[in-house]
Parts: structure tokens; C-alpha cells; sequence
């Protein structure tokens, strides 16, 4: 991997990422394909078009089904799924997160019970690595655990300390499996994953610990998880500077345009969150002037396009008033539609933000987008 910060601006980084897979300019939204596909029927070809430059699947749920295995018999995830660029894939680390109430976090690991079927699984950090090396993904992620964001400091103290524990073995496991003739992709990354809740000082006692091992790079966890959007702000303010500054840094599921906007400014590289397409399967536009509703009967007759000027694939082509018509009757070809329209845009606005910083007028874009957005809101 060659990371070259290429320009900054207060602590917001323009950058460049070389894999083996490809470059990723950053700052850059990943488009969220859980299970090896965005949901609303939208294909690698669509990607393509849309302007993505790295997609992200989920550890456990492609181990569950259909078995990460399987997916190494067949070339590995880039070859299962038709995908020539880079690829993320999340530990599996959140699922101990959100499937509380099925799991039991011990030293060794985290034992589960498959959403699914119900049958028992067992993830570690080792298991995680191995999954992750079957699925041959450009970056793969620490396995950690994230704690909720409002749980007390006893809780969080020793989660913290043991995911760096697990932290530690992960890197070990990964240079073994780098090391194996069979391995599909012996360059594979490791980023790492700093947690403490919305605890300022156990956030900065980690991000110095974690930023002492050199892995490739960093991410900041366990946020948009119940704490508000101001706390979120504060914990990336004082955990951010003590992460490496030549190393990608990674806000784990956020999230909204204006999330973005002031995470940028923090100095985060890659985001990532299913907004996008989980809102536009319900009927939700992002715009540069807030959201749409295009369920709304105001939208019945409209000849416009979601948005004016906009060149993804639905607003060249197709009229609110029947993109309305499709959710009215519930075709799908309206979620797929508005999908592609939202991930356009996310992807987009990462342009304009990339643009922005190489002329060093962030600061100018972040007022003027954020008072955009809030100006038109939900209609």
C-alpha cells in the first residue's frame, strides 16, 4: 500500500490510496454491499457508472452464507462478485454489536448464534482473519468489539482493552496467512479499530496505543450508535489527532451528507453507511437541498428530475412524477431507480469535496453545502 497525503486543510486530508486492487482517492464514501451486493438490484456495471471506487461487504454474514469457503474456491470476492476494484470487508466485529441478545464475548472470542438458523458460530480474532484472507479483500478489518456508546466506564475499559488484545493477534494471524503459499491475496491490509465509547480519555489512551503498532490503517468505532451527532463530533475532535496523520483513518458507519461533511473536517479519509440505498428503497432522495420524499403526492405530477442537473442514471432519464408512479405500485425498478440516484450522489459529493480541498476551499464548501442541505430539509 503507498499512502500519499497529497494536500490538508485545517485537519482535513486530501489523499491517495494504492492497492493492489487500485487507487482510491480519499476523502471517499463506500458504497455498502453487505452480502456481496447493494441492495435494490444494483449491479457491479452500475458502480462502475455511478463513480464508486471501493465497496464493502461483511465478514460474518458472507461466512454464514454462502460461506467464505466457497467464495475462496471460486478466485475470491472480486471474482464472485464481478468487481475489479478495491474491497473492504468489516470483521464481523459490529455483529457482537447488534446481535446482542444471540452472543457471549469471551476472552477466546465471541460465540454466536446464526440469525439465520439459529445453528452456533464461533468468531474470533483468528476465525475473522481467516474468513477475511478465504475472501481476499483489499482492506480487512480488525475483529473488535463495540461497545454501546452510552455504556459506563466500567464496561467499556476492559471491552476496550481486550479488543486490543485481539487487535494484536489479528496482526499476527494476518502476516501468517500473507505468509501461505495458498493465500489469494498476500498483500492484504489490516486496519485497526479504536473504540471507548464517548469516554474522551480511554478514546485517547487507545488511539496512542493502537497508533504504536503500524498497521496500515486506522478506524474510529462505536460511534453513531445511540450517542448524539454533537458527542460524535467532540470524541473525533480530541481521538483524531492522536491517530497517524500519514496512515487512512476510517469513520465506521456514518453516515449522513452532513456526517460526512463534518467528518471530513476532522480528518477522516473513508465512510460508509447504508443510508444511501436503505433510504432510497423507501421512497428517499438526497439532494443538495435536503431530502424527498418522492412518496409524497406532491411529486404526482412533477416533470422534473430528482434533482436538477444531476447525472446519475434515474435523473437523466426519468420524471419524479414516475418514479412516484413505481413506488406507488411497488415495482422495484422505483427502489432501484432511487438507489442509484442516492449512491450517485453520495459519491458525488465526495468529488466536491476531493475538488474543494485540492483548491483549498473546504472550509468555504462545508458552509455553503451544510446551509444547503438544512435550507430545503424533508419535503
Amino acid at each position: 500500500m503507498k499512502y500519499e497525503l497529497l494536500k490538508t486543510e485545517g485537519m482535513a486530508k486530501r489523499a491517495r490510496m494504492t492497492t493492489v486492487h487500485g487507487t482510491v482517492e480519499t476523502p471517499v464514501f463506500m458504497n455498502v454491499g453487505t452480502v456481496a451486493a447493494i441492495k435494490g438490484a444494483v449491479s457491479t456495471e452500475d458502480l462502475e457508472q455511478i463513480g464508486t471506487q471501493i465497496e464493502l461487504s461483511n465478514t460474518y454474514h458472507l461466512h454464514v452464507r454462502p460461506g467464505d469457503e466457497l467464495i475462496r474456491d471460486l478466485g475470491g470476492l472480486h471474482r464472485f462478485m464481478n468487481w475489479n476494484k478495491p474491497i473492504l470487508t468489516d470483521s464481523g466485529g459490529f455483529q457482537v454489536f447488534s446481535l446482542a441478545e444471540m452472543r457471549k464475548i469471551k476472552e477466546e472470542g465471541v460465540y454466536f448464534r446464526s440469525h439465520i438458523d439459529g445453528r452456533p458460530i464461533f468468531m474470533g480474532p483468528e476465525e475473522s482473519m481467516k474468513i477475511q484472507s478465504n475472501l481476499a479483500s483489499t482492506i480487512a478489518m480488525a475483529f473488535d468489539e463495540c461497545p454501546p456508546a452510552l455504556a459506563s466506564r466500567e464496561y467499556i475499559l476492559p471491552s476496550v482493552e481486550r479488543t486490543t488484545r485481539w487487535l494484536k493477534r489479528c496482526q499476527a494471524e494476518m502476516k501468517r496467512l500473507n505468509s501461505l503459499e495458498g493465500t489469494i491475496n498476500k498483500e492484504q491490509l489490516l486496519f485497526g479499530i479504536n473504540q471507548g465509547g464517548i469516554i474522551e480519555d480511554i478514546r485517547i489512551d487507545h488511539a496512542k496505543e493502537i497508533s504504536e503498532l503500524g498497521l496500515d490503517g486506522y478506524a474510529v468505532g462505536g460511534l453513531a450508535v445511540g450517542e448524539s451527532h454533537e458527542e460524535m463530533y467532540h470524541i473525533l475532535d480530541v481521538t483524531v489527532p492522536h491517530l497517524p496523520k500519514d496512515k487512512p483513518t476510517y469513520l465506521m458507519g456514518v453516515g449522513t451528507p452532513e456526517n460526512i461533511i463534518e467528518g471530513v473536517d476532522r480528518g477522516i479519509d473513508f465512510f460508509d453507511c447504508v443510508y444511501p440505498s436503505r433510504n432510497g428503497r423507501h421512497g428517499h432522495a438526497y439532494t443538495h437541498r435536503g431530502h424527498l420524499n418522492l412518496m409524497n403526492q406532491c411529486h404526482e405530477n412533477d416533470p422534473r428530475p430528482i434533482e436538477e442537473g444531476c447525472q446519475c442514471p434515474a435523473c437523466r432519464r426519468y420524471s419524479r412524477a414516475y418514479v412516484h408512479h413505481l413506488l406507488k405500485a411497488k415495482e422495484m425498478l422505483g427502489m432501484r431507480l432511487l438507489v442509484l440516484h442516492n449512491l450517485y450522489f453520495y459519491n458525488h459529493l465526495m468529488e466536491e469535496i476531493r475538488d474543494a480541498l485540492d483548491k483549498g476551499t473546504f472550509k468555504d464548501y462545508k458552509y455553503t453545502m451544510l446551509a444547503s442541505l438544512k435550507e430545503g430539509e424533508e419535503r
